[in-house]
C-alpha cells in the first residue's frame, strides 16, 4: 500500500506568507497576514497531496552545528520583524491543530529535519515524500522518492528530478556541489570568491563534484583567472559544501508511523481562527457551525484551566498574601514575575526575594533553580523552598529533549501576548510552567525516576550553586610567571621546528604544515581530508617514528594550548578576591555527567608533566586552609562488575585485588605474579575499552598490536568474564526493543541511532547502549555523594566546603583544624553513596595546592 509524507518548512512558509500577503490585523491590532497566507498555502497542499503522514519543522534560536563550524554562518541575517515574530508561536499552534506534527530540535535546522523525514522513504517501497518550502536549499534532497513543492511568490511549483535537470542541467544532488562553489549570500556561505552560479554550474556539469573540479584543476581548459580563484578558494569551497549540505540523520526520536495524519483538531482550531478573526477559514472548513468554546485558548484542551487575560496583573511593592498553592516564578535582574491564580510583578529587592524564596511554607516552581540560587547569594540569601525545577525535570525525563524556557510555549495559544515584549512573554511562560509541571510529574513517576529527580538532581542544583559561588583560589602571581615560562618554551620549540623543516612557515596553518610534512619532508600521509593532508593529533602520533619534527610539533601544540587556554585564559577570569568561578552545566550531557564551562576546570590537563603543573596554581584560601582531594578508584569497572553480576570480577574487587593484573593473568593465561607491566597495560586498555564497546581495530591502534591480537584479547576477556559479555548483549537487545537504556537509578538515554538505516550509526548506537548505563551510573553516584557530603559537612558544623567536581573526583577546601573530620565525612559519603555487591573505594589526600592534594 502506497504512503505519502508531507513535510513542511514552517519558517520558510510563514516568511513567504508574511511578505506575500498584504498587512492584516485583528480588531485589537494584532498582525495576522502571515497566519492567513500560512494556513492558505498549507490547506492547498493538504488537499492536493492527501498525505498519510504530515509534519512541519521549525528552526530554533539556538546555534546549530553549522554555527560551531563557521562563526560567520548566517551572520548577515537580520532578525524577524516584530510583526512576523508575533505570528511565529501562533503559527505552530495552528499547525498542530491542522493535524501536523510540529518538530524542532536544538542544534539542527528545519532543513535537516525535512531531510530526515525524506529519508524515512528509504526501505519503504511505496513511500514518497513531498517537501513544501519556499527555500531552494531543499532541492538537493530531490530524488525518485522525494519532490519539492516550491512556494514561489506566484504559485506552488512541483520540482522533481526532471524539473531540476530542465532548469539547471544537473542532477538534484549536484546542486550541493554547485552551492559549494558559488556560495549563498543569504546564509553567508562564502563559496569561492569570484565564482558565480553560471560558472559553478558549468564546472559541476563537466566535473560532477568539487572533488572532480580540484582533481582536474591543473589540466582543466579554464582561464588563468578562474583557475586562480578556484585554487585560492579551495578551503572555502569545501567548508561551504559542509555548511550547505542538509543533514539527514537528525535524532528525532519519532518514527514514520508516529507522523500519521488524521485530520484537523476541529474545536481548538475553530477557537484559534476566531481568536485571530480569520473568519474566511471558519467558513471554508465548515467550522463556523461549531459552538464557541472558550476553554481552547491559552491552554490545551486536556487542561482544566480557563482563559487568562494578560492585562489582569498586579504591580506591587510588597509580597502579596497568596493561597496555599504552588507559586510559579521567573526572576530577572530587576523584576520578579509571579503567577498564582493571577499575575504579579514585584521589584527584585532583598525584602521581596526573602519573602518569595526563603519561606519554607511557600512552594516555589522555577525554571533553572541553580541560577535563581546564585542570584539570591548576591543578596546573602539561600533558596529554601523550590519544590520543582522545570528544566531539571525535563532533563531527567529525556536528556536529549530538554525543554528550553521558550519551548514551554510550543502548543500553547499565545495570541493574547506580544512575545516581543519581555513582560508579556513572561506572562505567557508562567502558566505554561504549570502545565509543564503536571506533565513532567506524571512522566517522571511513570519512568520510575522520582528518587533520581527529587533526591539527587533537585538538591544538587543548590550544591552546585554553592560551589560556583565559592569558587577556587588561584595563585595569580605564580600563574603569570608560568605563562612567561610557556612563552619561552614556545619560542624554543618554534626555532627547533624551523630548523628541522629547513624553512620558516606558519605552524598553526594545517595547509602549510601539510606541505612541509608531506611534500618537503616526504613523510607518509596516512589520511587525507577533502581540504588536503590531515595534520590532526592522531595523524601526528602515527608519524612520531618517522621524523624528530613530530615530537617538536606535538610539544608545541601542547604548550601553546597550555598558555592560551589555561595560563592566559584563567587569569582573565579571576575575580577581585583571586578566585575563579566555573559554571556547572547540570542539564547538558546525555549520560548525566556534569560539565564545566567558563572556564572548564574539568579539562585541566593531567597527562603531561607540564600540564599537571597548572594544578600548582590552584591553592587553598589561606595559610590556615588546605585542599582535600578524593577520587573514586576504578568506579566504572566496579559498577560494571556489580551491574553485570560477573562472579569473577566481583570476587576480584571484594578481595581487594588488582583488577588489571587479574585480567591480564586470565586473558594471557599466566599466574598473577608473572604478569609484566606491558601485559597489565594492555589488560587495562581492554578493561576500560570494553565499557565503551571498543572494537578490535580501535584496541589494536591504542596498544600497538595487530587487529588479530586485539581480537584475541577481547575474546579472552569475555571467556574469563562471561557475565560482562552476557550483560552487554542483553543491554543492546533491550535497547533495540525499547529505544532507550537506563542506569541503576533510572536515568534514561534514548538512542534513536539503533533504528538508523546506516550501519555506522547503528554501531554507534550499540556502543552508546553499552556505555551509558555504566557511565551514567557513575555520574549518578558522584552526584548523590556531593549532595550527601554537603549535608554532612553542614551537620558537623565544620569550616569545610565543596568547591569542585571533576568527573570521579571531589575537592573540599577546609580549615586545617577540620581536615581529619572533613576527610572522614568525604570518604564515608563517597564510599557509601550506593550499596553494591562490590565496595566503592576512594583515594584521598590533602595539601596546600590541587597538585599536592592529588599527587
Amino acid at each position: 500500500m502506497s504512503k505519502t509524507i508531507l513535510a513542511i518548512d514552517g519558517n520558510s512558509i510563514l516568511n513567504r506568507a508574511f511578505y506575500g500577503v498584504k498587512p492584516l490585523t485583528t480588531s485589537d491590532g494584532r498582525p495576522t497576514n502571515a497566519l492567513f497566507g500560512f494556513i492558505n498555502i498549507i490547506l492547498k497542499q493538504l488537499d492536493a497531496v492527501k498525505p498519510d503522514a504530515a509534519c512541519i519543522a521549525f528552526d530554533l534560536k539556538e546555534p546549530t552545528f553549522r554555527h560551531k563550524q563557521y562563526d560567520g554562518y548566517k551572520a548577515n541575517r537580520k532578525g524577524m520583524p516584530d510583526e512576523l515574530f508575533a505570528q511565529l508561536e501562533p503559527s505552530k499552534l495552528i499547525a498542530k491543530h491542522l493535524g501536523l506534527h510540529v518538530l524542532s530540535l536544538a542544534g539542527y535546522e528545519a532543513d535537516d529535519i525535512l531531510g530526515t523525514c525524506a529519508r524515512y522513504t528509504e526501505g519503504e517501497p511505496d513511500c514518497t515524500c513531498f517537501i513544501l518550502t519556499g527555500d531552494r536549499d531543499s532541492f538537493q534532497l530531490i530524488s525518485d522518492k522525494t519532490s519539492v513543492l516550491y512556494a514561489s511568490n506566484i504559485d506552488t511549483i512541483l520540482f522533481d528530478p526532471a524539473k531540476i535537470y530542465e532548469k539547471y542541467g544537473v542532477e538534484p544532488k549536484l546542486l550541493l556541489e554547485v552551492k559549494a562553489l558559488m556560495g549563498d549570500s543569504s546564509d553567508n556561505i562564502p563559496g569561492v570568491a569570484g565564482i558565480g552560479e553560471k560558472t559553478a554550474l558549468s564546472l559541476i556539469k563537466e566535473y560532477k563534484s568539487v572533488d572532480g573540479v580540484y582533481s582536474a584543476l591543473s589540466d582543466a581548459p579554464l582561464t588563468v583567472g578562474v583557475k586562480n580563484k578556484l585554487a585560492n578558494g579551495k578551503d572555502s569551497a569545501y567548508l561551504s559544501r559542509t555548511l550547505a549540505k542538509i543533514y539527514c540523520e537528525v535524532p528525532l526520536s519519532i518514527s514514520l508511523s508516529e507522523l500519521s495524519y488524521v485530520g484537523f483538531d476541529k474545536k481548538p482550531l475553530a477557537a484559534l481562527l476566531r481568536e485571530f478573526e480569520l473568519k474566511t477559514f471558519l467558513t471554508r472548513l465548515s467550522l463556523d457551525t461549531l459552538p464557541v468554546d472558550d476553554s481552547f485558548g491559552l491552554f490545551d484542551e486536556n487542561t482544566d484551566q480557563v482563559q487568562i487575560d494578560f492585562t489582569d496583573y498586579t504591580k506591587i511593592d510588597s509580597f502579596p498574601q497568596l493561597p496555599n498553592k504552588d507559586l510559579y516564578v521567573i526572576l530577572e535582574e530587576n523584576n520578579l514575575y509571579l503567577y498564582c491564580e493571577k499575575f504579579y510583578i514585584l521589584p527584585a529587592n532583598k525584602e521581596i526575594l526573602k519573602a518569595a524564596f526563603c519561606n519554607s511554607n511557600k512552594k516555589v516552581v522555577l525554571y533553572d533553580s541553580k541560577t535563581v540560587a546564585l542570584a539570591l547569594k548576591k543578596h546573602t540569601l539561600e533558596l529554601q523552598n523550590c519544590v520543582f525545577d522545570i528544566m531539571l525535570a525535563s532533563y531527567v525525563a529525556n536528556p536529549s529533549g530538554k525543554a528550553e524556557m521558550s519551548d514551554l510555549l510550543i502548543g500553547k495559544d499565545t495570541s493574547r501576548f506580544s512575545l516581543s515584549d519581555p513582560l508579556q512573554k513572561n506572562f505567557a511562560i508562567l502558566p505554561a510552567m504549570e502545565a509543564a509541571k503536571k506533565e513532567l510529574e506524571e512522566k517522571i513517576k511513570q519512568n520510575g525516576q522520582e528518587s533520581l529527580y527529587y533526591d539527587t538532581e533537585l538538591p544538587l542544583a543548590l550544591t552546585l550553586a554553592n560551589m560556583e559561588y565559592i569558587g577556587f583560589k588561584l595563585d595569580t602571581k605564580g600563574l603569570k610567571t608560568f605563562s612567561l615560562h610557556l612563552e619561552e618554551r614556545l619560542q624554543e620549540r618554534q626555532a627547533e621546528i624551523y630548523r628541522l623543516a629547513g624553512q620558516e612557515f606558519n605552524i598553526n596553518s594545517p595547509k602549510q604544515l601539510g606541505e612541509i610534512l608531506f611534500t618537503a619532508l616526504a613523510l607518509p600521509s596516512f589520511r587525507k581530508t577533502k581540504s588536503g593532508f590531515s595534520t590532526d593529533a592522531e595523524t601526528l602520533e602515527k608519524l612520531r617514528p618517522y621524523h624528530p619534527i613530530i615530537n617538536e610539533l606535538l610539544d608545541y601544540r601542547m604548550v601553546s594550548k597550555l598558555k592560551s587556554t589555561y595560563a592566559e585564559g584563567l587569569l582573565k577570569l579571576v575575580d577581585q578576591n583571586g578566585r575563579i568561578h566555573t559554571s556547572f552545566k547540570q542539564a547538558l550531557t546525555q549520560t548525566g555527567r556534569l560539565s564545566s564551562t567558563e572556564p572548564n576546570l574539568q579539562n585541566i590537563p593531567i597527562r603531561q608533566a607540564e600540564g599537571r603543573e597548572l594544578r600548582k596554581f590552584f591553592i587553598a584560601e589561606d595559610e590556615n586552609s588546605v585542599l582535600i582531594d578524593a577520587d573514586y578508584s576504578q568506579i566504572e569497572l566496579r559498577l560494571l562488575a556489580a551491574i553485570s553480576r560477573d562472579t569473577a570480577m566481583i570476587e576480584t574487587f571484594r578481595n581487594g585485588g588488582d583488577i588489571h593484573r587479574m585480567t591480564a593473568s586470565q586473558v594471557f593465561g599466566v599466574p598473577p605474579e608473572d604478569v609484566t607491566s606491558e601485559m597489565r597495560k594492555n589488560a587495562k586498555a581492554v578493561n576500560f575499552g570494553i565499557v565503551y564497546g571498543i572494537s578490535d581495530f580501535s584496541l589494536a591502534g591504542d596498544i600497538g598490536v595487530s587487529k588479530r591480537e586485539a581480537a584475541d584479547y577481547i575474546n579472552g576477556y569475555f571467556k574469563k568474564y562471561p557475565g560482562v559479555e552476557r550483560y552487554l548483549k542483553e543491554t543492546i537487545e533491550k535497547a533495540k526493543e525499547t529505544g532507550f537504556v537506563t542506569t541503576i537509578y533510572g536515568r534514561r538515554r534514548y538512542i534513536p541511532e539503533l533504528s538508523a538505516t546506516k550501519k555506522q550509526l547503528q554501531a554507534f548506537g550499540e556502543r552508546v547502549a553499552m556505555n551509558t548505563p555504566i557511565q551514567g551510573a557513575a555520574a549518578d553516584v558522584i552526584k548523590l555523594a556531593m549532595v550527601n557530603t554537603e549535608k554532612a559537612l553542614k551537620r558537623a558544623n565544620l569550616s569545610a566546603r565543596l568547591i569542585l567536581q571533576v568527573h570521579d573526583e571531589l575537592i573540599i577546601e577546609a580549615k586545617k583544624e577540620d581536615v581529619t573530620a572533613a576527610c572522614a565525612i568525604l570518604k564515608q559519603e563517597m564510599e557509601h553513596a550506593v550499596t553494591l555487591p562490590v565496595p566503592l573505594e576512594v583515594d584521598l589526600s590533602f595539601g596546600d595546592t590541587w597538585y599536592d592534594a592529588h599527587s
